[in-house]
């Protein structure tokens, strides 16, 4: 029973403490005055009257009632029914001013200024404060109370009052009528007689009430207390908010946020938190709960906790600067989510189907809206069965949510009190919710802690809810599906719901009076309400509180019961279960392995090992796998030898390692058991169990695995416990269970609910012995345990500090996820738990860290479990006893485990090292993982090569990993990947999971030769060893300086690569003896130069050096002194020397073949000749970039090009590189043009200037410069008078070659490509010719950009209007060609003018910037290997890196400037800094243009010549030094090789050379092997005396410094560069196409050969061949078949499949050598076929060989020059096949022509060889060239000495006639020569000249003397 009302209380308005207008309420009376003992009176409580504020009104307003919900501090609720009318009083403020003295009254005064009302309205609140909440009774009461007092009813309002504070009424139905009306109540029911007779029982259980002033109530008691009341409030809710909205709030509220609700109805905001509490049942809310919150106490919004609390829409403004909460306006129905809040919503498809059955029920309408015949009555039920509709919505919802929840509750202790704890992980794991964020937050907030404290007892009274988790669970799966099925089913909860709300719906008799009309709008003053007597009042409640006393004490018959457990989760869940993983073939495969391994056939094993291991990623698989292993434990022990243990071992491992820190439910608890029971014998005495192997598992140091395995643990032995009691006392429960199955198959909470419900009817001993063995049980657990722990966390070599790094027990406070009834950890836990937050000095120690976790366990779970304390002390002194003995049994081993032998791991393969390469590091045990390339995982069929166990090498050149596959299908095969350490591009630590085991870490390391290795280190490398791996390569990889590459180290001690001393103190370098002098002639001042390492000045101080320089007067004398930066070495030598050096590179040679001039005496010099090489930059003194020799006009001296050279970056001037031998138009490069030079450059001559600077003279330098560039080429002399317009016209028709006319078209379009100008349309104006510049979008695309329109719009051929108006230029003046095109970057060349009469052209384009090439290679390297598999395709990452595009611009450009030379202009390129850009468009310009280029001398020459000479920045791009890290890699030289590779693939025929020669080039450009691509340009490469190196001087025959001479080498033994389809036409000019369509992507960016490494280091290739060949033999008598599987990602191709030409020659070498001939070399041999193919074909008139051998090889597709050209064939003279989409015409061949072998092979030698005697000597050159090392054969035959570059070549360079020679003396040193005695000397005197030799020492000399001397006594 309980009162109905406990306080009455009414409140007014305080006039004394008014502040300011805002006043106050006080309690003015108050019944009882004393507090009721269970119910204390609540405090504030006038604040809650007036929740706006206590204020006067003019006028008088309408009565109001809501109820206000107060909390105390017991989390008890009280409604406060507040029931407020206004009285009249007079104006305060007005008496006041006639009351205060003289200040007052001042202050008054000024107030009165406004009028004031002389009559105000003020608040009086009667106040009912009860622990019910019957709102309508309520306010009925306080309005029958109301209505006495304002109608004057004869009723004393004591009396009322009296009888409303003594009315008491029953909790819950059932026990009604038992109680009679303590004072005036009245059980008589007028209506009695009227009233079926079914309904007489019901009718005298009914509480009806009265007050004694005629009215007359009826209370109808809810059935059942546990559920809530609700009303209409939850309809109401949905009504003002909507479905989505409520939803919001609903989950919001059960993850704990914050709500607020907004409404200017008081009542109305009461009402909303009641309904979101009612559909938040059987969760009962437990934080701040306010549904209405004055005023002023609105900081309470700011409090950091969750709460539920409204707020009158007056304070809106107020709420706005809330940034947490969610705020749901009930007037407005909008709920605002702000955005720092994340609402976890439903798990689907729940949301869903709860939406759709909560607008089935809010909406019935919606579903037949669109039918032609809707239904009669849709209409939604009546409010209050809608309200009930709703919550039974929502009670199905949670029925959902918690199924099977019972199955989760162990059971910790039942006496004395139970003890429940819900296992979490095992409920969200069991049905497959790991991841639901919203039910993990529901499990962890406190609702839910409440719910299993009040639902988890397994005795006691039941309610709708456990009816439907439990016995419902199978209807609500079955329905799901079917909406109307659950409709239905909700209408049947919602009749439950009703009736329990409303027992009694047809009884509703209410009679209570209200207020007269006249009353409610009253005339005249109503008088205040009275002071009520205190003493009547308290004599009704002493009456009735007397009258209770004596009645007989009432006990409510509570029917208690066990709780029904529902359906096992097991069985709700299965269809969550992953098929693939639970399919039945799966766990075949697992259990027949396991019985492989317990019946020792481990050969099976082994090759289910991996299926096995894959098939465990699957949670069905891992619980067969531990049920498996279950039934081979015996008495808890299963003793296994070395191979088996290794393998459960493995498995276990695998088992475990997906395990989340939540999956303690599943594999790891039913391993535990496991791990302490497999075991191996070790030595005498010394067993290891598993648990000492599978210790690397984040789940041993997760405290709430641990807690969750002890209660299961626990819960089983208490159940053991009573089920053993009950057979000892045959205490029979299974009468009791009619017969529903044996005592064993009880469940422990059936278990506990028979003992909970005889727990009474124990005598006290009795129950003290079920105490004492149930702590007993508790105690013994933790002592098991402490050891469990023990055996897990201590690792096996104990010495390490392993422990803390990898796992939480560093953390203390781990987080607990235990709902526990009776207690929470006490104090022992926090002793313990002080100081363990910190890593300090004592927990670095294992033993101590492991514990203070143990302990930490044991105080939770003991003072959870209720163990007293005198146990608890026990544990703590027992604990780090067991870990020091388990430590102890650990050393031992530990120490016997090291003496095995390593079980399964494959042998480390050694890797095949080069001549001079060593090993670094010994080999460390990685795993090659697989990377987001699918070839070699056997995804893309075939079989599985990674992952592979093997080895990581560093050696001094390269890094490398070598071993075999771990899918045994294939383990025979071995696995290699390499690459060069100066490759290495990124080097990134990660964390890598093999597949079948655990692995600390790994490194991802990417090269730029587009290797990548991605590997995990074994456990058995430390980690320690891993930094120091690390460490090294970083120190290979960038050297401090460039000696530290391979290329310098080759052969030393490895120990020297990583430690360097500084370059100034290195003495050991031998070259330096050997630099160029730096000396200047007799007429320059030696130059002082710093030693440092060059590097182009940065902007900011290359302005100073700039105006450094400009200080020099303009002079004409060739004697200039400046001081530039050169050489600082200071070591003497001749100039003569010097010379010879510089002539001989590769420039110079190319200059005299091109006829571009001569290195003769000024004076001697022929003035014809348009140009010369000048010596202007010998000394490297005008531009360190540039080679010592340069070509420039003859008519230029070198004074002006100094002055000049300050124009341009880096002072790169313009130069000549080559000359079209047609056209004889020149191509120069140069740089950018400084900014401050390009205004002068480009500005009019006519501009007038006050006076002429320096600048202006010298931009008139440079016109005059260019100017005598044009006046060099023919067609500018031809068209003397070009200054005139007849001039103009002459130039133009004078130019007769038709060619020239078809291609002038094409070089306007070309023109237009490349600038991006759109075509205009025919017949209309175009405004000026605007050129643009092309700009490299995302997509490749080319945009418009406006450029000046004064500059020559004669090319692009567009009409060029008057600026007057008048008509355009003649035709012949707009198509006019320029002598000369300047190639410029449109940035450098803003604001000039072109003058009209000027001969050259600016052609301004935008070039692809350094970095635009650096980030579009990095993703292009991403694209081609990616480190894991991505969502975006191959080729759209392949697309997105832009690369294709970069190409497409460079293309393009060359194009263009081919076609201008071809039709007789020159071209200057003059970009950037005149070392990348302008080095691969010159480059590919001349392989276009002239086939020399397209041989391997002459691709050599080029790339020497552009690249080397002219200071391509190799180590800066390539970041080959510690220096260059930072600017990082940038493959400028790269791209050029693949735009070579693009012209390749369109003119196969026409390069010498093969497709695998430019891989080649571009693997080792970057791989530091050789030195021909070190440092940045000749001058540093002098410096350091790497340029000139003496041939002879090699450390070792095998190692090779040149790039070249190694190609040259490996091309005369094998023709792996050699191209055979190489047959070129004489003179062809190739235009490649060049939009991204025609270009392919290079295979050289995508294949591997896992078989070997990269196939660029020959020597590799050979040993490799060898050992395999050694391998092979023993196999012999085995039969050997011919065929062979060869895979694409694995073999090389070239190797295994050769083409049928090599494979021929192949044979014909094999076959020579088996019939013991001398073999013929291959070139030969394929000369002569060759040769013999051509003659044959001369007659037929057919195609060529390399033709016909095109045609046959399926090539016919490829262009020929854009077209196959099918030369005098019956079809015509010339038949063009080509599809040239570009517009270009072939040109015709030119008879008559010399092949472009003579240009390079000027001594062929067919003699037979006749050797008497021969060896190395060395010959002195001719004039200004040095001493080399020569092969020497005297032929006493044919009487000749012949010299051959080398042993092997064949052919002859040249030879002295013996018939000449008059004498052989000896001869002396001279100071060129090789630093040899004396008396290896000779002179060989002819009648032409004198020939010094060299011999390699004295006694060689003599022999060679006496050898000539001899064959010329024999003459």
């Amino acid at each position: 029973m309980a009162r109905l009302a406990d306080y009455f209380v009414v409140i007014g308005y305080d006039l004394d403490k008014r502040v300011e207008g805002e006043g106050q309420g006080c309690i003015l009376q108050r019944f009882p005055e004393k507090d009721w003992e269970d119910s204390p009176f609540p405090q504030g409580i006038e604040l809650f009257c007036q929740p706006s504020g206590w204020q006067v009104v003019p006028e008088q307003q309408p009565a109001s009632f809501f109820v206000a919900v107060l909390t105390d501090i017991n989390s008890d609720r009280h409604y406060c029914a507040c029931f407020t009318f206004w009285e009249c009083l007079d104006n305060p403020q007005v008496t006041g001013c006639r009351k205060a003295d003289g200040s007052r009254a001042d202050e008054a005064d000024e107030e009165a200024d406004v009028v004031q009302p002389a009559r105000v309205f003020a608040p009086k609140s009667l106040v009912l404060v009860s622990q019910l909440d019957y709102t309508e009774v309520f306010r009925n009461c306080l309005g029958l109370i109301y209505t006495v007092h304002v109608d004057d009813l004869s009723v004393p309002l004591e009396t009322v009052i009296g009888n409303l504070l003594t009315c008491v009424i029953p909790l819950a139905g059932g026990s009604q009528t038992d109680e009679s009306a303590v004072c005036s109540l009245d059980r008589v029911v007028p209506g009695v007689a009227c009233l079926q007779p079914g309904q007489e029982e019901k009718a005298k259980s009914l509480r009806t009430i009265t007050l004694g002033a005629g009215d007359r109530q009826v209370i109808q008691t809810p059935i059942s207390d546990s559920l809530p009341v609700s009303g209409c409030s939850v309809a109401q809710l949905f009504r003002q908010l909507g479905i989505v909205n409520v939803l919001y709030l609903f989950c919001a509220a059960l993850t704990e946020h914050k709500i607020l609700f907004l409404s200017s109805s008081y009542q109305r905001l009461t009402d909303a938190c009641r309904g979101l509490l009612a559909i938040m049942f059987p969760l009962k809310y437990s934080f701040t709960y306010v549904p209405i919150l004055p005023g002023k106490l609105l900081e309470v919004l700011s409090t950091p906790t969750p709460f539920i609390i409204g707020v009158n829409s007056f304070f809106r403004s107020e709420t706005q600067e809330l940034l947490d909460v969610i705020i749901a306006d009930l007037d407005g129905g909008t709920v605002t989510i702000p955005e720092c809040v994340h609402i976890s919503l439903l798990p689907e498809p729940l949301l869903q189907q709860t939406q759709t059955a909560l607008s089935m029920v809010l909406d019935p309408e919606l579903e037949v809206a669109d039918q032609a015949f809707p239904p009669q009555s849709t209409q939604p039920s009546a409010l209050k069965i809608q309200d009930k509709e709703i919550r039974a919505v929502f009670l199905w919802l949670f029925a959902r949510l918690f199924q099977g929840y019972r199955w989760c509750l162990h059971i910790i202790r039942i006496h004395p009190e139970p003890v429940i704890r819900f296992h979490k992980a095992a409920f969200l794991g069991q049905r497959a919710l790991m991841e639901d964020d919203f039910l993990m937050k529901v499990l962890d907030g406190m609702a839910f802690a409440a719910f299993v404290s009040e639902r988890g007892p397994p005795y006691r009274t039941t309610d709708l809810f456990d009816d439907l988790v439990a016995n419902q669970v199978e209807r609500i799966r079955q329905e799901e599906s079917c909406p109307h099925k659950v409709l239905n089913h909700v209408k049947e909860l919602a009749e439950q719901l009703f009736k329990n709300e409303n027992p009694y719906p047809a009884v509703a008799m209410h009679k209570v009076q209200r207020p007269s009309d006249s009353s409610l709008n009253p005339t005249q003053n109503q008088k205040p309400f009275p002071v009520l007597d205190e003493v009547s009042v308290q004599l009704f409640i002493d009456h009735a509180a007397a009258k209770l006393k004596t009645a007989p004490p009432v006990v409510k018959a509570e029917v208690k019961s066990m709780v029904p457990s529902g359906p096992p989760l097991g069985d709700t869940v299965d269809r969550n279960g992953c098929v693939m993983a639970n399919s039945a073939r799966r766990l075949e495969v697992v259990r027949n392995c396991i019985s492989y391994i317990f019946e020792n056939k481990m050969l099976e094993a082994k090759k289910l090992m991996p299926a096995v291991l894959r098939a465990l990623k699957g949670r069905g698989a891992r619980l067969c796998f531990t049920q498996e292993l279950n039934q081979h434990v015996l008495q808890n022990r299963a003793v296994l030898d070395d191979q088996q243990f290794d393998y459960i071992v493995r498995m276990m491992n695998c088992t475990l390692q997906d395990c989340s820190h939540m999956d303690e439910h599943g594999v790891a608890a039913a391993l535990l058991p496991l791990v302490t029971a497999f075991c191996r014998k070790l030595g005498a005495g010394i067993t290891q169990f598993a648990y000492s192997c599978v210790q690397e598992h984040t789940v041993w140091t997760n405290m709430q695995f641990w807690e969750a395995m002890f209660y299961s643990d626990v819960q089983n032995h208490i159940r053991a416990l009573y089920l053993e009691t009950e057979d000892g006392e045959q205490h029979s429960i299974s009468q009791q269970q009619d017969g529903s199955g044996s005592r064993k198959d009880i469940s422990a909470l059936e278990l506990a609910s028979e003992q909970s419900r005889l727990w009474p009817t124990f005598g006290k001993e009795m129950q003290a012995e079920l105490v004492q063995k149930e702590e007993s049980t508790v105690f013994s657990q933790a002592i098991h345990y402490a050891n469990r722990m023990s055996y897990l966390l201590l690792p096996l070599d104990t010495s390490k500090n392993r422990l803390l790094k990898s796992s939480g027990l560093g953390d203390v406070e781990s987080v607990s996820n235990s709902y526990v009834t009776n207690s929470i950890a006490g104090s022992m836990a926090e002793s313990y738990d002080t100081e363990s937050g910190f890593e300090d000095a004592e927990s670095s120690d294992v033993a101590n860290s492991v514990v203070r976790f143990i302990n930490r366990f044991v105080d939770k779970v003991c003072n959870e479990s209720g163990v007293t304390n005198e146990h608890l002390k026990a544990l703590h002194i027992m604990i780090p006893d067991i870990v020091q003995m388990h430590i102890e049994t650990l050393d031992a081993v530990h120490r016997e485990s090291k003496r095995l032998p390593p079980i399964q791991k494959p042998k480390l393969l050694r890797p095949t090292l080069l001549p001079g390469e060593e090993l670094m590091m010994d080999g460390m045990r990685v795993h090659l993982v697989p990377d987001g390339r699918d070839e070699a995982t056997g995804l893309m069929g075939g079989p599985a090569l990674l992952p592979a166990e093997g080895a990581i090498f560093l050696t001094t050149y390269r890094l490398i990993f070598k071993g075999t596959p771990t899918d045994p299908l294939v383990g025979e095969q071995v696995v290699t990947r390499s690459f060069p350490i100066a490759s290495l591009t990124k080097e990134k630590k990660i964390s890598v999971t093999a597949i079948d085991q655990y692995v600390q870490e790994g490194l991802q390391l990417r090269s730029c030769t587009f290797q990548l290795i991605k590997i995990a280190f074994d456990e058995e490398v430390e980690s320690d060893l891993v930094e120091v791996f690390r460490k090294h390569l970083h120190k290979l990889r960038y050297p401090q300086h460039v000696h530290g590459t391979f290329a310098f180290t080759v052969g030393q001690c490895g120990k020297l690569v990583v430690e360097h001393k500084t370059k100034d103190k290195n003495q050991s370098l031998k070259t330096l003896s050997r630099n160029l002098v730096k000396t200047a002639k007799r007429t320059i001042v030696r130059q002082n130069v710093s030693r440092k390492k060059y590097s182009p000045p940065t902007w900011e101080n290359r302005s100073s050096l700039q105006s450094e320089l400009d200080e020099d007067e303009i002079s004409v004398s060739e004697e200039v002194d400046h001081s530039v930066l050169t050489l600082s070495s200071t070591i003497r030598s001749s100039d003569r020397q010097t010379m010879s050096n510089v002539v001989e590179r590769a420039c110079c040679r190319d200059y005299q073949r091109l006829g571009l001039g001569t290195l003769s005496n000024s004076l001697t010099r022929s003035k014809s000749e348009p140009f010369r090489i000048s010596t202007v930059n010998r000394m490297y003194s005008i531009c360190r970039s540039y080679p010592g020799l340069l070509i420039v006009p003859q008519t230029i001296p070198d004074s002006t090009i100094q002055r000049i050279s300050r124009c341009y970056r880096q002072n790169r001037f313009p130069v000549v590189c080559w000359r079209n031998s047609r056209t004889k138009a020149v191509l120069l490069r140069s740089a950018g043009l400084h900014a401050k030079g390009v205004v002068g450059f480009f500005k009019s001559p006519n501009t007038p200037t006050a006076v002429p600077s320096q600048a202006d003279s010298t931009s008139l330098e440079q016109e005059k410069y260019l100017q005598a560039i044009i006046g060099s080429m023919p067609s500018y002399s031809e068209s003397s008078g070009r200054n005139t317009l007849s001039g103009f016209s002459s130039a133009h028709m004078s130019t007769s070659d038709s060619a020239d006319k078809l291609r002038q078209p094409k070089i306007g379009m070309l023109m237009k490509q490349v600038m991006g100008v759109k075509e205009e349309v025919p017949g209309t104006f175009s405004r000026g010719g605007r050129w643009g510049s092309i700009r490299l979008t995302g997509s490749g695309a080319l945009r418009l950009s406006a450029y000046n329109p004064d500059v020559g719009p004669r090319l692009a051929g567009f009409e060029s209007p008057q600026p007057n108006g008048g008509p355009s230029e003649p035709l012949f003046l707009r198509q006019q060609k320029a002598f000369l095109y300047i190639i410029g970057d449109k940035s450098q060349l803003k604001g000039g003018k072109q003058d009209a009469f000027q001969q050259w052209e600016v052609v301004p384009i935008e070039v692809c910037d350094v970095r635009q090439v650096k980030n579009s290679f990095k993703k292009l390297i991403k694209a081609c290997m990616p480190s894991s598999v991505t969502a975006d395709g191959f080729l759209r990452c392949v697309e997105e890196s832009e690369w294709m595009s970069l190409l497409h611009r460079v293309l393009q450009v060359s194009v263009l400037v081919v076609e201008l030379l071809d039709t007789g202009s020159s071209a200057m390129v003059s970009l950037e800094d005149g070392w990348d850009v302008t080095t691969q468009v010159v480059s590919l310009v001349q392989l276009l243009s002239d086939p020399y280029y397209r041989t391997f001398d002459g691709f050599r020459l080029l790339v020497e010549k552009e690249w080397l000479s002219f200071g391509h920045r190799f180590s800066h791009r390539g970041a080959q030094t510690l220096a260059s890290q930072s600017s990082g890699f940038t493959p400028v030289f790269l791209q050029f090789l693949d735009c070579v590779h693009q012209i390749h693939l369109q003119f196969p025929m026409e390069f010498e050379f093969s497709q695998y020669y430019l891989k080649f080039l571009a693997y080792h450009y970057v791989s530091n092997r050789f030195r021909t691509f070190l440092l940045d340009s000749d001058y540093e490469r002098i410096e350091l005396g790497v340029l000139f190196e003496e041939k002879g001087e090699r450390k070792s025959p095998l190692v090779c410094k040149s790039v070249w001479d190694y190609i040259d080498r490996l091309n005369k033994k094998a023709p792996v560069f050699y191209n055979y389809m190489f047959s070129p036409e004489d003179e062809e000019v190739l235009r490649p196409y060049t939009f991204i369509s025609n270009l392919k992507l290079w295979d050289f960016y995508t294949e591997e050969t896992l078989s070997e490494a990269p196939s660029y280091d020959w020597e590799l290739r050979g040993r490799q061949e060898r050992a395999e060949e050694v391998a092979d033999k023993p196999d012999t008598s085995a039969p050997v078949t011919q065929r062979r599987i060869v895979w694409p990602c694995y073999d090389n191709l070239s190797k295994v499949m050769p083409d049928a030409i090599s494979k021929l020659l192949q044979d014909l070498q094999s076959l020579e050598a088996e019939l013991g001939q001398t073999a013929e070399r291959w070139k030969d041999t394929w000369d002569k076929i060759k040769m013999t193919q051509r003659t044959d074909a001369k007659p037929e008139s057919k195609p060529s060989f390399s033709s016909s051998l095109l045609m046959a090889s399926n090539l016919s597709h490829q262009r020929r020059s854009q077209g196959v050209c099918l030369q005098e064939s019956a079809v015509g003279p010339s038949l063009n096949l080509g599809l040239d989409c570009e517009g270009g015409a072939t040109s015709t061949p030119v008879p008559g022509r010399t092949s472009t072998s003579t240009l390079y092979s000027q001594f062929q030698s067919t003699e037979s060889e006749n050797r008497s005697f021969e060896g190395i000597l060395y010959k002195r050159g001719s004039i200004l060239k040095p001493w080399r090392p020569r092969w020497f054969v005297l032929d006493k035959t044919k009487h000749q000495l012949r010299y051959y570059n080398t042993r092997q070549d064949k052919e002859c360079r040249g030879f002295i006639d013996l018939a000449e020679v008059e004498a052989v003396t000896s001869g002396s040193p001279m100071v060129t020569s090789p630093k040899i005695t004396e008396k290896a000397y000779f002179d060989l005197k002819t009648t032409k000249r004198v020939f010094c030799f060299c011999a390699q020492d004295a006694a060689s000399a003599q022999q060679w003397m006496d050898s000539i001397q001899s064959c010329l006594s024999d003459a």
